[in-house]
């Protein structure tokens, strides 16, 4: 790799470190290609990716930037799981380390928040975006159904009980 090829290392890393919700940071040593490529597929699925990087790279592209605690933790075969939502990552990372004991969850950084493994599955835990949108949209909703039901039934109400008398008129 020369000067060059360095260079947009550092900067497509920096990239990641500014843009991403989330960084989570493994160890992979001793997974396969197959292994790495199935692990690669379920993050893309996800909507999150995974990148492969040099340390000492990715300790420069870390400098100045809110995350640059992660530095601790980018030592020996590492993988950078990331993905704009902050939640997303995590949960595929941790999911995949259940499955596979060759891929080791280390720490992770989101903004300038740093922690360690325990801080990721707990981050994992967390609903996703979706999942909180979803129930915010279903919380809407249901607010919308039982006002109309409130409304509407106070004339149904009403119509039964002229109903009922007019029946009983008609019955005398």
């Amino acid at each position: 790799m020369d000067r060059a090829q360095k260079a947009a290392a550092v900067v497509e890393l920096g990239d990641v470190f500014d843009k991403s919700g989330a960084v989570v940071v493994c160890h992979y040593a001793g997974m396969s290609v197959s292994e790495m490529t199935d692990f690669r597929h379920q993050m893309r699925e996800a909507g999150a990716s995974v990148k492969v990087a040099k340390n000492r790279l990715a300790k420069i592209a870390l400098q100045g930037k809110p995350s640059e605690g992660l530095t601790t933790f980018l030592q020996g075969q590492t993988v950078l799981a990331y993905a704009d939502d902050p939640v997303s990552a995590a949960k595929v990372a941790e999911k995949y380390a259940k499955t596979n004991d060759k891929l080791v969850i280390i720490g992770g950084a989101m903004g300038p928040e740093v922690f360690d493994a325990k801080g990721v599955k707990a981050l994992a835990a967390m609903p996703s975006r979706e999942e909180v949108l979803s129930s915010i949209v279903g919380a809407v909703m249901s607010g919308g159904a039982n006002l109309a039901s409130a409304i509407g039934a106070p004339a149904g109400n009403l119509a039964s009980v002229l109903k009922t008398l007019a029946e009983r008129e008609d019955a005398s």
